[in-house]
């Protein structure tokens, strides 16, 4: 491997978070280098229509903003590097960041490698994401308006998910693998109460049916065994997110989900290293939070930095 280069910052990962860092941190004139991954631009390369960030009133593609939010980074002379880290190692001064082609060498790193959502594995779920099948109902709920939707899941994300959807949809059905929630009880009550949601117990997605679209589900009893159809338009699996936070394990303080644990805004446990987006945020989850955890994250950088005579 080549001699490794050395950058005051280095931004892991990319989507709304990593790139509206890269856009102030280099604004600062720090010259960030985003190694943004090979799927870059994270979840939002998965929706198909972004309707809720402010300044899109006809809305636009995950993936269109998301060339728009690395071309704006380019602008102010961040570098985009369009490959994965494999290795980080931040025990060292300064801090080491490889991937399979190079090596580099940084003062600060920001982590912004977000988080995956957890999926059922149906071929027949992956082929109609984004007609239809989708992992969030406060993106993509209102786009089913009038429609009869479904959520996969028993806990407290699927109570919540469930009571978004009853805003747009003429009913909601929950899927749930037990007999009983594993939400909590204030949760619990508020979707046991609601008018607009029945509950499908013991029960797990055989298939998604549907052609180009959703038009329903095929549910297998886990009892029984016993099969049945169910039409809906819209399904959502709220089965929890899995943050991408492999690569620093053992390394930064992660919560007992595998989130980045920050203080003071985007610290983490060791200094120098900012995290920011879905990686540290196991709440909300938004495009708009990302980003705005993202500007957090760079300007504590860039603060940091100066206070060690650095940027």
């Amino acid at each position: 491997m080549a001699k490794a280069e050395h950058r005051r910052l280095v931004i892991v990962g990319s989507g709304p978070a990593g790139y509206t860092a890269a856009i102030y941190a280099a604004r600062a004139e720090l010259e960030p280098l985003v190694v943004a991954g090979l799927q870059f631009g994270g979840q939002l390369m998965l929706t198909t229509d972004v309707e809720n960030y402010p300044g899109f009133p006809e809305g636009i593609s995950g993936p269109e903003m998301m060339e728009l939010f690395q071309k704006q980074a380019e602008r102010f002379g961040s570098e985009v590097l369009l490959e994965d880290a494999t290795e980080v190692r931040l025990g060292e001064r300064p801090f080491r960041i490889a991937t399979a082609e190079r090596e580099f060498t940084a003062d600060a790193v920001i982590v912004a490698t977000g988080a995956s959502a957890k999926w059922l594995g149906l071929e027949s779920e992956k082929r109609l994401t984004n007609r239809g099948v989708s992992a969030c109902a406060t993106c993509d709920g209102a786009l089913y308006r009038g429609k009869p939707m479904a959520v996969v899941g028993g806990g407290d994300t699927a109570m919540e998910e469930a009571l978004f959807l009853t805003r747009f949809a003429t009913q909601v059905t929950v899927i749930h693998r037990r007999d009983a929630l594993r939400a909590s009880k204030i949760m619990q009550e508020r979707a046991l109460g609601n008018p607009k949601i029945d509950f499908a117990w013991n029960a797990e997605v055989d298939e998604v049916l549907g052609d180009d679209f959703v038009t329903g589900v095929r549910l297998r009893d886990r009892v029984s065994g016993e099969k049945r159809e169910m039409p809906v338009e819209a399904l959502f699996v709220a089965i929890g997110h899995q943050p991408n936070t492999g690569l620093f394990q053992g390394q930064i303080e992660l919560d007992e989900t595998g989130y980045i644990r920050v203080s003071g805004g985007t610290r983490t446990s060791v200094e120098g290293v900012f995290a920011c987006g879905d990686a540290m945020d196991p709440s909300y989850r938004q495009a708009v939070t990302a980003a705005g955890t993202g500007c957090m994250a760079a300007i504590d950088s860039e603060r940091w930095l100066a206070e060690q005579g650095i940027a």
